[in-house]
């Protein structure tokens, strides 16, 4: 079992590339930020680092409780859902909230009318037998929790390295900032390979629209 496998056991490969761009976008707002609007007698390398590596961990801890409360809010939602079916006075009415609820028109494929009706009648007779279960969270959605504080996180740390292998801070800010955008690219062109997209056309969006973030947060003082 690889590492992917066992990552995405717990997180979805979409909320996996949002993590590590989040993570990467933000130790870039500080390495171009630094790049672009400081001297190399202003630039305070060690201050850089610490607030780098204190700002994704903060944005981790931050996110990872995040996302458990999107877990609650989907979970309750789905139960206040399966609710108004119970308490849909005709099968007609529970059909449509059935129809409105799992309509497929941001699905990439054309469903049968025939099909999707079956479908919808599965729904409703397999909710009529369906007993409710209490909504919380579980030990899983801690250790994902916990996988998108070590994402944010530890997308700090590559760059970081080159503060640490240079003596030279100038050079060791530029060689960041490249290895640190070499990854939006490395990142995007994995992340392709879960999608119907070519790999290196979704790398280069990935890495123009990354770069564009951080350019926009740099010149908006972020």
């Amino acid at each position: 079992m690889t590492y992917k496998s066992i990552l995405h056991r717990y997180l979805e490969p979409g909320e996996t590339l949002a993590e590590v761009l989040f993570g990467l976008i933000m130790v870039l707002t500080f390495t171009i930020g630094a790049d672009l609007l400081t001297t190399e007698d202003q630039l305070d390398a060690r201050g850089l680092v610490v607030a780098a590596v204190g700002c994704n961990v903060a944005w981790g801890i931050i996110d990872a409780v995040l996302f458990l409360l999107n877990m609650l809010f989907y979970r309750s939602q789905r139960a206040r859902f399966y609710r108004t079916l119970r308490d849909a006075t005709s099968d007609t009415e529970a059909l449509a909230a059935i129809q409105k609820e799992y309509g497929f028109e941001d699905e990439p494929l054309a469903v049968d009318p025939a099909d999707r009706a079956r479908l919808y009648q599965s729904m409703l007779a397999l909710s009529a037998h369906a007993k409710p279960t209490h909504v919380g969270l579980k030990a899983r959605d801690f250790v994902a929790a916990f996988a998108v504080f070590v994402l944010v996180s530890a997308t700090a740390v590559p760059g970081l390295i080159p503060f640490l292998v240079f003596d030279d801070w100038q050079v060791a800010l530029r060689v960041s900032n490249v290895v640190l955008i070499s990854l939006l690219f490395l990142v995007g062109y994995w992340w392709a390979h879960y999608t119907d997209a070519r790999p290196l056309k979704v790398a280069l969006i990935v890495l123009i629209m990354g770069v564009a973030m951080v350019l926009v947060a740099v010149a908006l003082g972020g």
